[in-house]
């Protein structure tokens, strides 16, 4: 502009900008108000998945229908189980190098041999003398591999698929996919679940329903509640009595129930934008019902004496904890509980002293992850009954301390069985030392979308709306392993 020559732009005074732009600052707090409507009415689940007519809205024919994971929390160490290494065990004491690059302290040979088991020839560690013999069952997958190599965030990620968000677990996606098989049961369970890495969300449902989440049974410091239910009167009292208050009669409890149901239902009517409150009717009415059921089911007593030392139980044994939680995840999926989860009463994170710390983890589950694959094999359940076995990463093939290793989430090794894998099979494969994957990978993700694939579940049309954007338990990733199918 020049010298002297009026301005062509208007002129305005503060207090007619204010005038003229009030109304954008409404617009402003509306678009947040949209916003936050927008996530509460996409809190309501689709029409998959919830009720026993979930099967009809499967996205192909299922191999499985249920599942029980053998969850090993500390991460097993897969160069001394299932992955053998015979130039691990012939350069132990040497420089710990891949490709001429050092990645730790000297490598460290198998404490213990291996052998191979069964027909198939597998190669598994001699501290797993009783699952060897089922060997010819066991889809092996030598490949895994998961993001980061600390506890917490590896084995919420094994649960969630995130290790950074809160999201719903595994066996929560698989019964808000699959809907439940019998309305008087939790159709998620999980037992004897760890209070640290995660904690209850491991077993939540995130923003899932709230009848999504897992029931827990039991906790690693209550052994007493594990007594009760082998029926050890004498010790704990008749198995579950809390679930019938002698004082109160069934017909008071469904009055109280009722009255209590009208009340949140006026409250949801109320408050249609909080699922929460349809999440605690449900949880009531299912509480009320599962009174009749879960004794039966839990209550081990009418169990042969044979069934129980095809487990390991018996007051002493080293089994006797496992092989009752193991059979526990029988009833319950022979029961219709469509997902249960078992940790083993030990940890996998041995550091230092991995001899003699390896061998009493392995006899604590070993005939007990025997006996559940027989007797489900036995009882015609093994064909779509999917049993994983699965810590959140593996071990280096270096030594830690001179007698123990460290965390490896590189490559590790799972296993599978039933449920529509493949038997007998090791796939995929670590480097000659056992520190990554190298053929055939399988990232976490890969798992989850093959798990819920084999229940007849697509994992990029297993969605959920919520926030503005549909979710799914493999994020954006994943890919389906079908090279491990029967």
């Amino acid at each position: 502009m020049q010298p002297n020559q009026a301005s062509t732009f208007p002129s305005y005074s503060r207090r007619a900008m204010l005038q003229s732009t009030a109304s954008g600052f409404g617009l402003v707090a509306f678009s947040a108000l949209a916003h936050t409507l927008a996530a509460q009415e996409s809190a309501v689940p689709p029409t998959i998945a919830v009720g026993k007519s979930a099967a009809k809205v499967l996205h192909h024919a299922p191999r499985a229908k249920r599942v029980i994971f053998l969850c090993m929390n500390g991460g097993p160490s897969h160069v001394d189980l299932f992955d053998y290494k015979p130039e691990l065990e012939k350069n132990s004491g040497k420089p710990a190098t891949v490709g001429g690059k050092k990645i730790g302290p000297a490598l460290l040979g198998n404490p213990h041999p291996f052998s191979q088991r069964g027909e198939s020839g597998l190669w598994m560690s001699a501290l797993l003398p009783e699952l060897g013999k089922m060997a010819d069952e066991l889809c092996v997958v030598r490949s895994m591999h998961t993001d980061l190599p600390n506890h917490s965030q590896a084995f919420l990620q094994m649960h969630t698929g995130s290790f950074q968000f809160v999201r719903p677990s595994l066996g929560a996606w698989t019964l808000y996919g699959l809907g439940s098989e019998n309305e008087n049961l939790p159709g998620f369970v999980t037992i004897n679940p760890p209070s640290d890495n995660g904690g209850a969300r491991n077993y939540g449902s995130g923003f899932l329903p709230v009848h999504c989440q897992g029931t827990r049974i039991g906790a690693p410091r209550i052994p007493a509640f594990y007594a009760a239910l082998l029926g050890r009167d004498e010790e704990s009292g008749p198995p579950l009595k809390h679930l019938t208050p002698p004082s109160t009669t069934e017909r008071l409890q469904q009055l109280q129930i009722e009255l209590i149901t009208r009340q949140n239902q006026d409250l949801a009517t109320a408050r249609p934008h909080q699922p929460e409150i349809e999440g605690a009717i449900a949880s009531l009415e299912l509480a009320f019902r599962m009174q009749g059921e879960v004794p039966k089911v839990l209550e081990l007593k009418d169990e042969s004496a044979a069934t129980l030392k095809q487990y390991g139980i018996g007051a002493g044994l080293p089994t006797d904890r496992f092989g009752r939680q193991c059979l526990m995840a029988r009833r319950m999926v022979e029961a219709g509980v469509r997902f249960v989860e078992v940790t083993a009463p030990t940890s996998w994170d041995h550091h230092f002293l991995l001899r003699e710390t390896l061998a009493t983890s392995c006899s604590l589950v070993d005939l007990p992850m025997r006996g559940l694959l027989e007797d489900l094999k036995s009882r015609g359940l093994l064909d779509d009954t999917l049993v994983i076995w699965a810590g959140e990463f593996g071990r280096t093939p270096y030594g830690q301390s001179g007698s123990g290793r460290d965390h490896n989430h590189k490559g590790y090794s799972i296993w599978m069985a039933g449920g529509g894998v493949k038997r007998g099979i090791a796939y995929g494969a670590t480097d000659e030392i056992g520190y990554e994957a190298v053929e055939n990978p399988v990232h976490l993700h890969d798992f989850h979308a093959t798990i819920l694939h084999l229940l007849g579940l697509d994992h990029e049309q297993l969605t959920f709306r919520y926030g503005g954007r549909d979710y799914r338990l493999t994020d954006v990733y994943g890919r389906v392993v079908s090279d491990l199918f029967a």
